[in-house]
């Protein structure tokens, strides 16, 4: 299976965020929807680990670090996209400051985890970086200046903090957990704090049209399970920086994907932006290929028995 397979299936996902979010927006509050995705991801995780004997957390440290991540990765980081979103951040806008997530991994990454960039890596990074910034120009140029509040603009600066918190974290103290498990738990902590806001800022409406179901569906099933699980098994097997650096290509991969499906232009300043954007991502993950998807998953599943072999020698 070739090397690059598992991060061009989670760009590829992850990319249909974006296509997600503009077909749910119409039927349902962001916060709304997102709780929906959530229990529905739980629903279908719990029993999936528990029949096919994953191996849960161990104390309430762990249970709560498991919990804890969910609330960053899923709770902080999606629920303040979608609401900064929908209370005025132009997507453009939100988008860069996304890409602004790799940057920070990155410079955290080093002194935390004793992950070290070369100088061909760092400028992959800042590369990564500007192709963003060129594919995104378009729909800045479009808004008439920053018009969204502050505190829109703050909400979505923090979910981007809490993703790169959420990805550290994950890979510091979360690793030697099993993926079926831990993915369960991250979306049970998720419920906890989008629930109670969806109740409090949101009427709860959903119009369960056809775009709606699809929507929640492929949410479920592509975004909440098969992407998430593809991103913990690479962060498990390979450096957080690595990882990160990846999103670079998710916003030039959505333009492409709104350009197929919705009719939207692209420049040559966004064409540009994409191939600046893959450059920067081959040079930041140079000096080791990354994991096929089986290899990632695999290894994971490798770990975790290695994890638990202990645990089953009598005292």
């Amino acid at each position: 299976m070739p090397a690059l397979l598992a991060p061009a299936l989670f760009v590829l996902m992850w990319s249909t965020g974006w296509v997600v979010a503009k077909l749910a927006t119409p039927h349902a509050g962001p916060l709304t929807f997102l709780t929906l995705r959530y229990a529905a991801a739980l629903m279908l995780l719990a029993p999936v680990a528990l029949l096919s004997g994953a191996r849960w957390p161990r104390g309430s440290a762990q249970w709560g670090g498991a919990l804890v991540n969910g609330m960053m990765l899923h709770g902080l980081y999606l629920g303040g996209v979608w609401w900064a979103i929908a209370h005025g951040v132009p997507a453009g806008v939100s988008a860069l400051i996304a890409a602004l997530q790799p940057l920070l991994t990155v410079v955290v990454a080093g002194p935390l985890l004793g992950e070290r960039l070369s100088g061909r890596r760092w400028l992959g990074v800042g590369l990564g970086f500007l192709g963003v910034a060129a594919v995104v120009a378009p729909k800045l140029a479009a808004t008439d200046g920053l018009q969204p509040a502050l505190l829109p603009l703050g909400v979505n600066v923090l979910a981007m903090v809490a993703v790169a918190a959420a990805t550290l974290h994950q890979k510091r103290s979360l690793g030697g957990q099993d993926l079926r498990a831990l993915a369960a738990l991250q979306y049970a902590g998720a419920i906890v704090l989008t629930a109670p806001a969806a109740w409090l800022a949101e009427d709860l409406r959903v119009d369960w049209t056809p775009s709606a179901i699809f929507a929640l569906a492929w949410s479920v099933l592509v975004l909440s399970i098969g992407a998430i699980l593809l991103m913990l098994a690479m962060i498990k097997r390979g450096d957080v920086s690595r990882v990160a650096t990846l999103i670079f290509l998710v916003p030039p991969v959505a333009a492409l994907e709104a350009f197929l499906l919705f009719g939207e232009t692209l420049s040559a300043v966004q064409l540009f932006g994409m191939a600046l954007a893959a450059v920067g991502v081959v040079l930041a993950n140079a000096n080791g290929a990354p994991a096929s998807a089986e290899g990632c998953i695999a290894a994971a599943a490798r770990d975790d028995e290695d994890a638990a072999e202990p645990l089953r020698r009598p005292a």
